[in-house]
């Protein structure tokens, strides 16, 4: 074991201390950063590490608080100022319009009947930048003022909508999240946005499917005059109507889009070029515009500039520090993510789980898949899951020489398994959608995002096959 530490006794400790987080993010008022540090103290000190910092023989520190301050800032060294960027741009998009202006898009690409399509979409690319709550909140009256002229089941409308958000909200950077995982397995965050969008798109259709084909003709509901959820006698759809959306005032299609766009392309340019080796002379400011930390900041410049336009200096700058407030407790959560990922890699637990999973026949990308979704299921939070899954999984995986880019999507997979009561964006969806009964607000979004997460598991386990 490294530096004289017990194998088996640092596994007794890292099992101590993730039973100890699960009681106080659940049984307790101590916040989920808090938890994490607690639990990275705990697991160090019962292991055997050194209370104290000591330096080693061959100069380096070792002990735990060392671990927890390298494990922290060098976490949100590589992603804290993109989650900053990526927030402040959302409240932008909240405030302009921008997202109404993607839905009314998507709704004229698609065509008639396509409304479904039309709102997931319209979620799977704005959740990139704003959290799924804010953006279900922002785009909900989308929804139901289309289920009230085409005279489709907000519900089926809604949990689209709501589908599209939240997988993008688990799998895409610059969402915090799936960025914290990127930075705790130390990679490049434009490959895992390339494969990360390729996956999400099934589980996004699939989605798609069960609320069109299921959740409109079993919860068949519309709003009525006052505004209000209610259940009604089944009318044919029509389907002219979803184009009479009242667009005064929203910002053009170009000017909607520019945002997002701009920072993707770049960072996905600077990860092709890098990968080919094309990054002498011209290319070389490529590669620079495109370093995600760049490329989000001029997206929110974009959005400042176009987007805000409208808008007072005062009223700009107070929404963009409304964002702020909101990405500080995740990338707090992010940084105690790394802090116990460091003193797992620290101690040496992580080679010898490594080494122990490499004697067995379970596939070691199951790990963080099992991680992640059994901490979704406890405690209700994505982001703490995958956080959580990642810091512990990282270091064995990166021991065992699997692939870290397939471990990191895994762990963000596992966080979408089975939204329910525990979980925020649960209430968020069905109470904006008027469900109030337990078994229908179980069978609108908690299947449905069981649904994203199972296909996802497939895509996870096909891939493993190529990916090693």
């Amino acid at each position: 074991m490294v530096n004289g530490l017990d194998g088996t006794r640092m596994l007794i400790a890292l099992f101590i201390g993730i039973a100890i987080l699960i009681v106080l993010v659940l049984k307790t008022k101590v916040q989920a950063f808090l938890a994490l540090i607690l639990t990275t103290v705990l697991v160090g000190a019962i292991g055997g590490m050194p209370l104290l910092n000591i330096t080693l023989e061959d100069g380096k520190t070792f002990g735990i608080i060392n671990s927890i301050t390298s494990g922290f800032g060098g976490t949100l060294g590589s992603i804290g100022i993109i989650i900053g960027f990526g927030v402040m741009m959302g409240q932008i998009f909240e405030i302009s319009g921008a997202a109404k202006r993607m839905a009314y898009t998507f709704l004229k690409l698609f065509g008639k009947g396509r409304e479904e399509e039309a709102l997931a979409l319209t979620g799977f690319l704005v959740s990139i930048p704003i959290f799924c709550d804010s953006g279900f909140i922002v785009l909900s009256p989308i929804a139901k003022a289309l289920s009230e002229t085409t005279k489709k089941s907000v519900i089926g409308l809604g949990v689209a909508l709501a589908s599209g958000l939240v997988i993008t909200h688990s799998l895409v950077p610059p969402t915090p999240g799936p960025l914290g995982v990127c930075g705790i397995f130390g990679i490049d965050v434009g490959k895992f946005i390339l494969l990360s969008i390729v996956l999400a798109l099934p589980m996004t259709v699939a989605c798609i499917f069960y609320s069109r084909k299921f959740l409109s003709k079993k919860f068949y509901r519309l709003p009525d005059e006052d505004g209000n959820i209610v259940e009604a006698e089944y009318q044919e759809p029509n389907y002219e109507a979803a184009f009479n959306m009242d667009m005064t005032g929203v910002p053009g299609t170009l000017e909607s889009f520019m945002p997002l766009i701009l920072p993707i392309v770049l960072i996905l340019i600077n990860t092709i070029a890098t990968a080919l080796g094309a990054t002498e002379g011209f290319m070389s400011v490529i590669v620079f515009l495109g370093q995600p930390i760049i490329a989000v900041g001029l997206g929110l410049l974009v959005a400042i500039f176009t987007l805000g336009r409208p808008f007072d200096r005062q009223t700009i700058l107070q929404e963009m520090e409304k964002g702020m407030a909101s990405a500080g407790i995740i990338m707090l959560v992010t940084g105690g993510g790394g802090a116990l990922g460091q003193i797992i890699k620290d101690s040496g637990l992580g080679q010898f789980m490594a080494d122990g999973l490499a004697q067995t026949a379970i596939p070691i990308i199951i790990l963080p898949l099992i991680i992640s979704t059994a901490m979704r299921f406890i405690q209700g939070s994505g982001t703490v899951a995958m956080t959580t899954a990642a810091s512990i999984s990282a270091p064995i995986l990166i021991a065992a020489g699997s692939n870290p880019l397939l471990g990191a999507v895994a762990c963000c997979v596992g966080s979408l398994f089975f939204g329910y009561f525990n979980d925020s964006y649960f209430w968020v969806v069905n109470r904006t959608l008027g469900v109030s009964e337990a078994k229908e607000q179980l069978t609108i979004w908690s299947v449905n995002s069981t649904i994203a997460w199972a296909v996802g598991v497939i895509e996870i386990i096909v891939l493993s096959i190529f990916m090693h």
